[in-house]
């Protein structure tokens, strides 16, 4: 079945070993990338026929690029009430601006099968990485408001500005993909420089729990990390502190120089170091420096001298299992 140049998988005739959609399910359209996680989608077919088969409502399966991704998310949720995401952070972001940029975000309610090589937006929803236990949690699981953050106009969980950023430069560099890409860019780290950041914080709280209006930092920093959720790809614990349920960003600069990254590695993956470094909750924030490399939910956003972060409060609701709800 094709509908606007689209294939759209028409799967009426299959019987799902899933129980009857609840509330949540009526009116769904499924965003398959079928090019996440070196095209397990299209690789895999016994799990291609199991999602077929199982996920709910109209499956949209198309080799896209990220601009007719937000495109099509952005036209179905315009007369959908759920959008389920198949694949991994990369989609997930271009599915939420989308979503943002429908203006129905407050309306929509999110799912996601992870499909990904990361997929680390899931796991801060208490989403299963098993593909058949995050379908099952799409039927059975509860709906929740959930705050994101805009990052220069783009939707996001987390956001890196510095070393983490530069490492996804560097794999652009060389046409890497998966962890190990990750590994292998990451060598640069202890080779960079700290970057000098001017950094204007507004309507916050800091370390000490005390509120404030406005803050501005001088700082050199090896990484700033922005997020409203926990992870970064791989299970790695970046921001131990942050919430979507809260209506806050949750900063921290990461002060250390990149010869000590790889010491620090085991400590800042299970989140265990950031808790001595700088920390701040703030609704905004502006970074002005030289030639900043940005990075939101794992997708690279350029280089820039100057970037704004700002909260989301209550942007999507998020299908998520009963326990994490």
């Amino acid at each position: 079945m094709k509908e606007k140049g689209l294939n759209v998988i028409n799967t009426e005739s299959d019987e799902s070993e899933m129980s009857e959609p609840r509330n949540h399910l009526r009116s769904v359209a499924c965003i398959v990338n079928p090019g996440a996680a070196k095209k397990k989608w299209l690789r895999r077919k016994r799990l291609h026929r199991y999602l077929k088969k199982n996920l709910p409502g109209q499956k949209y399966d198309q080799l896209a690029d990220k601009e007719k991704t937000i495109e099509l998310a952005r036209e179905l949720s315009a007369r959908n009430e759920t959008i389920v995401v198949v694949g991994g952070d990369g989609t997930v972001a271009d599915v939420l601006q989308g979503i943002k940029e429908s203006q129905r975000g407050k309306d929509i309610i999110l799912g996601i099968i992870p499909l990904g090589s990361g997929n680390a937006f899931r796991k801060a929803l208490g989403i299963p990485k098993n593909v058949k236990k995050a379908i099952r949690v799409l039927y059975e699981g509860k709906v929740k408001e959930i705050s994101l953050m805009e990052v220069e106009g783009k939707i996001a969980g987390f956001a890196s500005i510095g070393a983490t950023a530069q490492v996804s430069v560097e794999k652009l560099k060389y046409h890497m993909q998966g962890l190990w890409s990750h590994i292998v860019a990451g060598t640069i780290i202890p080779r960079l420089s700290r970057w000098d950041m001017e950094v204007n914080l507004e309507d916050g709280i800091d370390n000490e729990g005390k509120a404030f209006a406005q803050k501005t930092l001088r700082l050199k920093v090896l990484d700033c990390i922005v997020a409203k959720s926990n992870y970064f790809g791989y299970s790695w614990r970046i921001a131990p502190m942050a919430s979507l349920e809260d209506d806050y960003l949750d900063i921290t600069f990461f002060e250390m120089s990149g010869r000590k990254y790889p010491f620090l590695l085991p400590l800042l993956y299970f989140g265990l170091y950031q808790r001595r470094q700088k920390h701040y909750k703030a609704r905004r924030m502006t970074i002005k420096g030289k030639n900043l490399p940005i990075q939101y939910h794992g997708e690279l956003l350029g280089i820039r001298d100057k970037v704004e972060v700002k909260v989301l409060p209550r942007a999507v609701k998020a299908i998520c299992p009963p326990k994490a709800c």
